[in-house]
């Protein structure tokens, strides 16, 4: 949706990391975390699917935190061999470097056939010819393997020379791959309730010395993998009885919410919008959607930056009223 802040490659990390100081449990988006190459494993931080983050807001699903997933890996038939196998390569890398625990890999029985969109909003989307092929691929990991988690990378388009692409490198417009990433993972999420996160597989792209620092990351390697397999090993794991206790987490422990000003149309924002929740609209974080809470019905706290966010989450966190911080405080009132 065009984000100016966390609509690139994980430069919305260092804002998760700052907010994740203030608060007890950050649950988020894969994509606040996902910098292609690069990650930063925060201990607080809950790395949630958005099909499962609609569920969760809506009371369906709690999170529970886990250790460790063992992730499963799914590649797409579409993908060239030498493409294949530096991802391969990347998962072994992640066991032997990193620790992770990763389990025996399927490679879908038809090419995904990811074609990319562009809605007359502006915002990013996407279709795969053979959806079928890839909840064949997932089942077969879940049923044959120990898989707690499902990494999937499939053969993107190479959209080398379109417009899109270049202002997304260049640092303005939309990330054309995001929308089509959405689809892959909601299909698994939805169907297995399962942790799932998407790795786009695309042949390098040419060398650019004028490219945006946020989207930097992504001219690093040859593949995204790395921050995916990071994000699910320890991805929570998703409850369907609302009556469980201990360390799972439900709609109702959600004391904010935060999120750009003008994307508030969003499903897990109108049910957080019905609960007790404080909603922190961000000014400065413009996106292409334009969906103000205010348009809605919704009660929000207006702020300009999340430097301003994170200090309202710590006056809240310390139970202290935002109205001490405007000059002009307001007097009681006797009731009639």
């Amino acid at each position: 949706m065009g984000a100016a802040l966390g609509g690139y490659a994980g430069d919305a990390l260092p804002i998760a990391r700052a907010i994740s100081q203030v608060c007890d449990r950050l649950i988020t988006h894969p994509n606040v975390l996902n910098g292609a190459q690069l990650y930063y494993p925060i201990p607080n931080a809950l790395y949630v699917e958005g099909y499962a983050l609609d569920r969760f807001a809506q009371g369906d699903w709690g999170l529970t935190p886990v250790g460790n997933n063992a992730i499963g890996l799914i590649l797409d038939q579409g993908i060239e061999e030498d493409l294949r196998w530096r991802h391969l390569q990347v998962a072994d890398g992640a066991r032997a470097t990193l620790g992770l625990t990763l389990t025996d890999y399927v490679v879908t029985d038809e090419p995904l056939g990811v074609e990319l969109r562009l809605s007359d909003s502006g915002t990013s989307w996407g279709t795969i010819a053979n959806p079928e092929s890839l909840l064949r691929a997932a089942d077969k990991l879940l049923t044959q393997t120990q898989a707690q988690a499902i990494a999937v990378i499939a053969r993107f388009p190479d959209d080398v020379g379109t417009q899109v692409l270049a202002d997304y490198r260049h640092g303005h417009g939309v990330d054309p791959l995001a929308g089509a990433e959405a689809v892959i993972s909601h299909l698994i999420v939805r169907q297995f309730q399962v942790p799932c996160a998407h790795a786009p597989a695309l042949s390098p792209l040419p060398l650019d010395p004028d490219i945006s620092p946020r989207s930097a990351a992504e001219e690093l390697g040859y593949t995204f993998l790395p921050c995916v397999l990071m994000g699910l090993s320890r991805a929570p794991h998703y409850q369907r009885f609302p009556n469980a206790q201990g360390q799972t987490l439900w709609s109702r422990d959600v004391n904010a919410v935060v999120v750009p000003a003008s994307a508030c149309g969003g499903s897990a924002l109108m049910s957080f919008s019905q609960s007790s929740a404080r909603i922190i609209a961000v000014e400065n974080n413009s996106t292409q959607l334009e969906v103000y809470g205010e348009d809605l019905g919704i009660s929000v706290v207006r702020v300009n930056s999340y430097l301003e966010a994170i200090g309202v989450l710590c006056a809240d966190r310390a139970g202290i009223n935002l109205d001490c911080f405007q000059p002009d405080f307001p007097l009681l009132h006797r009731l009639p």
